[in-house]
């Protein structure tokens, strides 16, 4: 089986290092931080490909790394209740998942500090470059460098992020910081509401150090506002120390004035338990909503996975499901075939058709939400979901 380097450790990058030295390859991980990863704040849906290898090979339960909701609630204005269905969901954080499968991964194979700065392919080679000016040869290169991936510009100049018109902002607060009245509303489910041109939705994760126990959960709240491409967008995204951050603006970056902003709004428009949650989270953080489309996803013997290849709107909660099921699906062919060219041609064809689909499948919530007025309580569409809703 090849030598592999994978080119970013988050979550997409380790899960395809996991399994692919599951299949018998020769696995590195070049990771440019210097240190462990973590992610403030971010809190995730987990479908079942995030949560596979930790169930079917890291010994895990859902249980024990995400909290659970059996109902889908909406709120009205005045905080009586729209619309409720029965659905279950799995509910995790970016933490907690990487803390969990970080240790499922040997430590010699996970290269912290080293920033891969160009690649070259040769015959049968894959040539590294990293920062220190050191280089690393392998049969197969994968980028998992996100959504800013500098693989993508390399391979593929001309598929740019387009920016989707909105922003998600984003943040978290203690359970146990909640008035008792709106720890009742929030009980057992993902709680919305729908305004103009804009949703909210509200859920619990694991708390930072991964506890799952009542009242040390976090509220995790997430909100899509249109934002216009240009000088709004320019001044949003410019933090306190006044510089533009194309993708996210970290916690505690926003501006004074754009917090307050966002509290006011949340006073006027949300029925009261979510203004709460929005109105007491102490640092919330801005996430520009982006699309990224790519005609191919492996060139040589080069590949793309993740959000490195499709970056798709968060509304069907499958983006950390989709970095994981690339890798999955890597693996099962270099399996199958063996012979690394001939396994990424089959690789693409089957991840390419699922980028597609679910970006169409995102836009269309995303837009029917933000800009259209279809987005409906009880669609059956906006159940989360990486092959169709539900699934």
């Amino acid at each position: 089986m090849p030598r592999v380097i994978v080119m970013g450790g988050s979550l997409g990058g380790l899960t395809a290092a996991l399994v692919l030295r599951d299949a018998g390859c020769d696995v590195r991980v070049f990771e440019r931080s210097s240190s462990a990863l973590q992610a403030r704040g971010a809190g995730i849906a987990a479908l079942d490909a995030t949560l596979r290898y930790l169930v079917e090979r890291g010994g895990y339960r859902p249980e024990e790394v995400c909290s659970s909701t059996g109902w889908i609630r909406f709120f009205n204005r005045d905080g009586s209740l729209r619309h409720e269905q029965r659905h279950h969901y799995w509910f995790s954080s970016w933490n907690t998942i990487y803390r969990s499968l970080l240790p499922l991964l040997e430590a010699e194979r996970y290269l912290l500090g080293h920033e891969v700065v160009a690649f070259g392919q040769a015959g049968d080679t894959v040539s590294v470059t990293l920062a220190d000016g050191s280089q690393a040869d392998a049969d197969l290169l994968v980028c998992a460098d996100g959504v800013s991936s500098t693989a993508r510009a390399a391979l593929i100049p001309g598929a740019a992020p387009s920016y989707a018109g909105y922003v998600a902002w984003r943040g978290t607060l203690p359970e146990r910081a909640l008035s008792p009245v709106t720890r009742k509303a929030f009980e057992e489910a993902i709680n919305y509401q729908v305004l103009a041109g804009s949703h909210i939705l509200v859920y619990p994760i694991p708390a930072l150090d991964g506890s799952l126990a009542e009242g040390d959960r976090l509220i995790n709240m997430v909100w899509y506002v249109n934002v216009a491409a240009g000088h709004e967008l320019d001044q949003l995204m410019s933090g306190k120390d006044g510089v533009r951050r194309a993708v996210s603006l970290p916690p505690g970056a926003a501006t004074d004035e754009a917090v307050a902003g966002l509290r006011r709004a949340a006073e006027q428009a949300l029925a009261a338990p979510i203004a709460e949650v929005v109105t007491s989270v102490a640092e919330p953080f801005v996430q520009a909503v982006y699309d990224i489309d790519v005609p191919r996803m492996a060139l040589g013997r080069v590949c793309l996975i993740g959000d490195a290849a499709f970056a798709v709107r968060p509304h069907a909660a499958a983006g950390t499901a989709k970095a994981a099921a690339d890798g999955w699906a890597l693996a099962e062919e270099l399996a199958a075939v063996g012979d690394v060219p001939a396994a990424l041609a089959a690789w693409e064809r089957r991840q390419l058709l699922l980028g597609r689909q679910l970006l169409a499948r995102t836009r269309e919530i995303g837009d029917a939400s933000q800009f259209t007025g279809t987005f409906r309580p009880g669609d059956p569409r906006l159940i989360f979901g990486l092959h169709e809703p539900g699934h």
